[in-house]
């Protein structure tokens, strides 16, 4: 998988670097042609004749040095690579890849590449977790970085544990691996559109208050993912969740379903639309513009009104996708009642699953579905959301040839 693959790896100023030398040694001992740039503060940790040693190739570090940047080597660097690999990647190194800084030969090339980069995070949990580093993440994220790990476990500080340990080097090592496989992997969804929605909608009561379920978004979102994964050009709506956008997926966000109906439309035309969401089926009839204050004796009343069924106004709409898929949550009579709503909401395929409290599919990391369609009913086996997820855009590629 490695053989030939030309990767670039930049190491920052962390504890953690003395194991990126055992992630040298192993990618090129599957082949791979490792060039590395140790930043200034990566030199405090490993010498540059260590790592020249390991990737047999010279060691650059210097923004200024006049004999490779004659030929503009930060540059040069950054777009004669399959794949920079950025370990251990501080929260001061993080920060300046988010925010663009292009102070030294390391960041100046992270700015200016062309290749793909994967970001290995080694730091204190505390400054995994501060509310700066996440925000450079996501923005990183949201740039089409990847990232791999932070790890959880002990830190280098006596008495300190928790998220932001790097990745141990096979962990890492296989990370490449798996970034190179995908490339290779075939696109049947290539040149398609495809509308995921995902989460809960809520529904105000008070500017304090409002009602909504339990969905986690991660089945949505796994979805897609492995619809962008697949070549689609990917449209997730979602509720309010706490899990990450998928990478390369446009995404609106929404709260009520209305607000949903809307973008879901406003999104079309489509080829595909898998309609995950967990849709508040009611929304009280008034909300109120203060917070309604407590009072002695019985609380007060609220009044509901329906919403509007967003899978079954697309599922009857002359603008439907090609291939509507519709999920039915439910906790008594799973096939029948998948079975109803495939009729009703004008469905290609229903996907039912129980989400009873002792099923543990709201907020869990599986799943288990029944998939119903014209055909008839097929049950898959308990299996990861990002497997369900993967199966489902495996069929719905099938379906539309």
């Amino acid at each position: 998988m490695l053989a030939g693959k030309r990767i670039l790896i930049v190491i920052g100023g962390g504890i953690a670097a003395y194991k990126v030398l055992e992630v040298i040694r192993r990618l090129k001992e599957r082949g791979a042609e490792v060039r590395v740039i140790l930043t200034r503060s990566g030199k405090e940790f490993v010498t540059p004749m260590t790592v020249g040693a390991l990737s047999g190739e010279k060691v650059f570090s210097d923004l200024f040095d006049p004999t490779e940047e004659q030929d503009i080597g930060h540059i040069v660097l950054s777009r004669d690579t399959d794949l920079i690999l950025v370990a251990p990647a501080t929260a001061n190194l993080i920060a300046r890849m988010a925010n663009g800084i292009a102070d030294e030969l390391a960041t100046a090339s992270l700015l200016a590449a062309a290749a793909p980069i994967i970001v290995c995070p080694a730091m204190n949990q505390r400054m995994w977790a501060h509310p700066a580093t996440q925000r450079n993440a996501a923005q990183l994220a949201a740039d089409g970085v990847r990232f791999i790990g932070p790890a959880e476990g002990r830190m280098a500080e006596r008495n300190e544990a928790g998220v932001g340990r790097l990745s141990e080097p096979m962990d890492i090592v296989a990370g490449v691996e798996a970034f190179f496989a995908e490339a290779t992997q075939p696109k049947p969804l290539a040149g398609r559109h495809v509308l995921v929605t995902s989460g809960p909608t809520i529904e105000p009561i008070d500017p304090v208050r409002f009602i909504t379920n339990r969905s986690s978004g991660k089945q949505g979102h796994a979805i897609a993912a492995a619809a962008a994964r697949a070549g689609a050009r990917v449209t997730l709506i979602s509720g309010p969740v706490s899990v990450p956008n998928p990478r390369g997926v446009d995404v609106v966000h929404v709260e009520t379903a209305r607000e949903m109906l809307d973008a879901v439309f406003a999104a079309l035309p489509a080829d595909a639309a898998v309609m995950a969401a967990a849709v508040s089926d009611w929304r009280p009839a008034e909300v109120a513009g203060e917070k309604i204050k407590k009072a002695a004796g019985a609380p007060p009343p609220l009044s509901f009104l329906e919403n509007p069924d967003i899978l079954a106004t697309l599922g009857h709409d002359n603008r439907r996708p090609k291939l509507v898929v519709g999920f039915a949550a439910e906790t008594t009579d799973v096939e029948s009642n998948a079975a109803r709503k495939l009729v009703s909401k004008g469905a290609d395929y229903i996907i039912a699953n129980d989400v009873s409290a002792a099923s543990g599919v709201f907020g869990g990391d599986s799943n288990s579905v029944y998939v119903l369609s014209s055909a008839g009913v097929e049950a898959w086996p308990t299996l990861a959301k990002e497997e369900v997820a993967d199966r489902l855009i495996g069929l719905i590629a099938k379906r539309l040839g």
